[in-house]
């Protein structure tokens, strides 16, 4: 397959141009053999229109009429990858990269995605960068048996809605459970798979019983996994205090710590429970294990836990480190690291999620802190990168669903064993996640770009 980039310039109709005729570079269609006057097939996501290709003296560009332009979703000046399949005599453009949106705040121009909105412009620069175009629809445009999507694109400084074909590949960042499984979104999610062959990745949330559950399948990441099960009953309770002097009760689909709670056996089996609320910590004592239970019961019924083995993790002035490991697919198709950083709870905290109170760190800044000495800060950070490649390697064989990316929360005791919290198939995009100062497109959502290019073949 051969593809090139070529900048869309949209023409008004000539003799040389109408909706069924498209003019490419000379020099291009000599490149890659691409026949001149001649009917053949122009592709666009899951958009396909017969045309024939005329050529002109001009420098990479692809002319289009601007009926043309208009069904395929292309404006002025757009950057796409072309190439061109002799044996099926089809000249495809693209990629065309669809983004899942949780919701559109029409009253907001500017920011017309809330929080993921400086998200949503970098990742458009980095495609017009790579030749690629992206789009971004909320879950109230997804139909069943769709042929097109109205959706949102930004270009010529500006957010502008308009119709598109079914892309090459969808993007989930739904940031919502409930938007996910809304029954128009999974038809429509199913028809895209099915009626055009669209590829998918980050198809859903992971809860932290599915995942535990599903590592465990695998026993070269047993050196991984503390002690976790998904809560039923106090004797369960029970049974895992006898075991372990700290426990962490985790709702199985929580996110930025909310609704955690940390039981800890203290000198003459007195027991307190520290949970997260809105204000910061609550603090609790009590005379015995069931009277804790007691005390919590509301909260355990209200929803549904992971019980979890406490651990021994290292501390930097007696706050707690954990590391968020960003692992993705890039052009290869294969996982690769992208970042992971040290993550330190604030005062008064035992989670370490920057919406309460935590900050970030290098990774050897906080081994630093931690104490470790030089080499077994080096020592230490190669296993959290196995780690992370490990357990993303893990939930790809274990778990039927198709993931670009994930969030991987790690953990280091005082030996200097890695251990795994949680796996995030939605990690943060917005913008508390601080785009770079000199607005350089990050890493990872260059990452992003090169697999969705290797999905579409381009």
């Amino acid at each position: 397959m051969t593809r090139t980039k070529v900048g869309v310039s949209i023409q008004s109709p000539s003799i040389y141009l109408d909706d069924r005729t498209v003019v490419l570079s000379e020099g291009i269609a000599r490149k890659w053999k691409v026949p001149s006057n001649q009917p053949m097939t122009l592709r666009f996501g899951s958009s396909i229109h017969d045309v024939r290709v005329v050529t002109a003296k001009v420098s990479n560009c692809l002319r289009v009429d601007p009926k043309l332009a208009s069904r395929l979703g292309l404006h002025q000046g757009a950057k796409v990858n072309l190439h061109y399949k002799q044996q099926a005599n089809t000249l495809s453009v693209g990629p065309l990269i669809g983004v899942m949106i949780s919701r559109v705040y029409a009253g907001s121009p500017s920011r017309p995605f809330g929080a993921i909105t400086a998200f949503c412009r970098e990742l458009t620069t980095a495609c017009e960068q790579a030749g690629a175009v992206v789009y971004f629809f909320p879950p109230q445009e997804m139909h069943a048996n769709a042929q097109s999507i109205a959706a949102y694109s930004y270009s010529g400084g500006s957010w502008t809605k308009k119709t598109f074909p079914i892309p090459n590949v969808i993007y989930n960042r739904l940031t919502s459970r409930r938007y996910e499984n809304m029954p128009n979104v999974q038809q429509f999610l199913k028809d895209a798979k099915t009626n055009h062959g669209t590829h998918i990745f980050n198809e859903k949330y992971l809860n932290k019983t599915e995942v535990f559950d599903a590592l465990r399948k695998d026993s070269s990441l047993h050196r991984y996994l503390p002690e976790s099960h998904l809560f039923k009953n106090y004797t369960m309770l029970r049974s895992m205090a006898s075991r372990h002097p700290v426990l962490f009760l985790k709702p199985i689909t929580g996110s930025l710590g909310k609704g955690i709670i940390r039981i800890r056996r203290e000198a003459g089996d007195v027991f307190t429970a520290h949970s997260t609320t809105l204000s910061g910590v609550r603090r609790q004592t009590f005379p015995s294990l069931s009277a804790a239970f007691q005390a919590i019961a509301g909260k355990l019924r209200a929803q549904r836990y992971q019980i979890q083995q406490g651990l021994n993790l290292i501390t930097a002035e007696g706050n707690p480190i954990d590391f968020r490991a960003l692992v993705q697919r890039g052009a290869t198709g294969q996982w690769e690291i992208t970042s992971i950083v040290g993550r330190i709870a604030g005062s008064q905290h035992f989670v370490s999620n920057l919406a309460r109170g935590g900050s970030l760190s290098t990774v050897p800044t906080a081994l630093a802190k931690a104490g470790f000495s030089p080499e077994n800060r080096s020592a230490i950070k190669k296993r959290l990168r196995k780690a992370a490649l490990d357990i993303a390697k893990g939930v790809e064989t274990q778990i039927q669903s198709h993931f670009g990316e994930l969030g991987i929360d790690l953990a280091v005791d005082t030996s200097g064993r890695v251990w795994l919290l949680e796996v995030n198939s939605k990690p943060s995009k917005d913008d508390n996640t601080a785009l770079n100062a000199d607005k350089k497109i990050r890493p990872s959502v260059k990452t992003l770009v090169k697999y969705a290019r290797y999905l579409a073949k381009f």
